[in-house]
C-alpha cells in the first residue's frame, strides 16, 4: 500500500496527497495499446503462420474476443476513493496509455498503407485487404475515442493530440461538435448524437453524421464570429483539423500511390461508423425533463447508459462510465466513477454494438429497459416527433 506523502509540483509547491489506495487496473490499462498495434503483429502472424485470417484481427479482437473476454472477466464497480481523485488526475503515467496510442496508430496506417501497395512483396487479394482495411478501420474507431479523451483536456498539446488522432478518419470537426455541442445539448431533441427509442443504428448514423458535421460548422462559425474573426481561416477548428487529414493523405498517397485511396477511405468509414455505433447505444431512448421556464434539466446519471465490463472499459478508456464523464467532462478516464442512478447496459459496448446491427433484436432487449427506466411511461423517453401515440407502455 501507498503510505501518505505530498506529491509535489514543478515549483516545489505541494499540491496532492498520496492516499494509502492502490489502483489494481494500473497497468491493465496499457492493455488497450493493444488495438493500435494490431497491422505489425498481424502481419508477423501471417508471415508466421501464413494464415490470411490474421488479417481479420481488428473484428476479431473487437467483436469476438473483447465480448468474450467480457463475459469471463465480468463487471467491476468499484470506485476510487474521494481521497485519490486528485492524485489518480495527476498521475501521468495514465496519461501516457493515451500518448502512446498515437504513435502505434499511425505506425499501424503506415504499414497498411506499404501492405496495399504490395510493400515487402506481399501480394493481398481482395478478401486479405478487406480484412486489413476493417483492423485499421477499428484502430481508427478507437482512436477517436482516444482523442475524445485528450480533446477533454485543458492542455493545448492535448487537444492538438485530439485533432491529429481524428486525423485518420478526417472526423476533426467531431472535436468541437462533441465539446460544445453533444455535452450541452445531450438527451435533448436538439442533439443529433443523442439516439430516440426505435430509432435503427443505420437510420441513427445519418441524422447524427451529418447533423454533427451541420452542428461543428455552425458552432465554430459562431465562436469565431463573437470574435471578429474569418469564418474561412485556419483559426476555424474545423478547417484546421480538416487540414490535418487533408495533409495527411496527401503525404501517404504521393509516397505509397494513389491506387491506395479505395483502403483509406474504406479504412476512415469504418472507423466513423465505430464512433457512431457506440454513440448510439449511450443515450439510446434516454430524454432530459423540461423545467418550467423551458429549459432543460441538468445533465444528470440518468441521461446515460453505463457498463462496468472491465476488459471493454480497458480498451476503451473508461469510456462505458458514461454518466460522471457528462457531470465531469474534464475529469480523466483512470478517476471516472460508477453511478448507482446510471441505467446498466446487459453488456459491455463490444457486444452492444453488434446487437445494434440487428434492430429487432437490439429493440427487443433495449426498449423493455428504457420503459422500466421511465417506469413504464414511454412518454418521457426519447422518441421522434408524433411516435408518443404509436408505441406501447403509454401512461394516461
Amino acid at each position: 500500500m501507498r503510505s501518505h506523502n505530498d506529491l509535489e509540483s514543478p515549483t516545489g509547491q505541494q499540491s496532492v496527497v498520496v492516499p494509502d489506495w492502490r489502483d489494481r487496473k494500473r497497468y491493465v490499462w496499457l492493455l488497450g495499446l493493444v488495438v493500435p498495434t494490431l497491422v505489425p503483429m498481424s502481419w508477423a502472424a501471417v508471415a508466421v503462420t501464413g494464415l490470411g485470417v490474421f488479417w481479420w484481427s481488428g473484428p476479431l479482437l473487437m467483436f469476438v474476443g473483447i465480448p468474450l473476454l467480457d463475459y469471463l472477466v465480468g463487471k467491476d464497480a468499484e470506485n476510487p476513493p474521494e481521497s485519490a481523485l486528485a492524485w489518480l488526475e495527476q498521475d501521468r503515467f495514465y496519461r501516457w496509455a493515451t500518448y502512446l496510442y498515437l504513435p502505434a496508430q499511425y505506425l499501424s496506417l503506415v504499414l497498411a498503407c506499404w501492405l496495399w501497395s504490395g510493400g515487402g512483396g506481399v501480394s493481398l487479394g481482395v478478401a486479405d485487404g478487406i480484412g486489413l482495411m476493417l483492423t485499421v478501420g477499428g484502430i481508427a474507431g478507437v482512436a477517436i475515442n482516444t482523442a475524445h479523451e485528450l480533446g477533454h483536456q485543458r492542455a493545448g498539446a492535448e487537444r492538438w493530440l485530439s485533432k491529429i488522432a481524428l486525423a485518420q478518419t478526417g472526423y476533426g470537426h467531431f472535436y468541437v461538435e462533441h465539446n460544445r455541442g453533444h455535452h450541452a445539448r445531450v438527451a435533448t431533441p436538439q442533439d443529433p448524437a443523442s439516439s430516440r427509442l426505435g430509432e435503427s443504428v443505420y437510420a441513427f448514423f445519418f441524422r447524427s453524421s451529418f447533423g454533427g458535421l451541420r452542428s461543428a460548422w455552425a458552432l465554430e462559425r459562431r465562436r469565431l464570429h463573437r470574435r471578429h474573426a474569418r469564418t474561412w481561416s485556419l483559426k476555424n477548428d474545423v478547417l484546421n483539423a480538416w487540414t490535418l487529414t487533408a495533409a495527411l493523405y496527401a503525404v501517404l498517397l504521393a509516397v505509397f500511390g494513389v491506387h491506395i485511396l479505395p483502403w483509406l477511405l474504406g479504412q476512415a468509414f469504418v472507423g466513423v461508423c465505430l464512433l457512431e455505433s457506440i454513440n448510439y447505444l449511450e443515450h439510446y431512448g434516454l430524454r432530459r425533463a423540461r423545467r418550467g421556464d423551458g429549459a432543460y434539466e441538468q445533465v444528470r446519471p440518468a441521461h446515460s447508459w453505463n457498463s462496468n465490463s472491465v476488459i471493454s472499459n480497458v480498451f476503451l478508456f473508461h469510456l462505458q462510465r458514461h454518466s460522471d464523464h457528462h457531470a465531469n467532462p474534464q475529469r480523466r478516464y483512470q478517476a471516472l466513477c460508477h453511478a448507482d442512478e446510471a441505467p446498466q447496459l446487459p453488456a459491455g459496448y463490444a457486444s452492444m454494438v453488434v446487437l445494434a446491427l440487428f434492430p429487432p433484436l437490439w429493440r427487443r432487449t433495449m426498449d423493455p429497459r428504457v420503459l422500466a427506466h421511465y417506469g413504464g411511461d414511454v412518454s418521457l423517453a426519447a422518441l421522434k416527433p408524433g411516435r408518443a401515440g404509436a408505441l406501447p407502455g403509454r401512461r394516461g
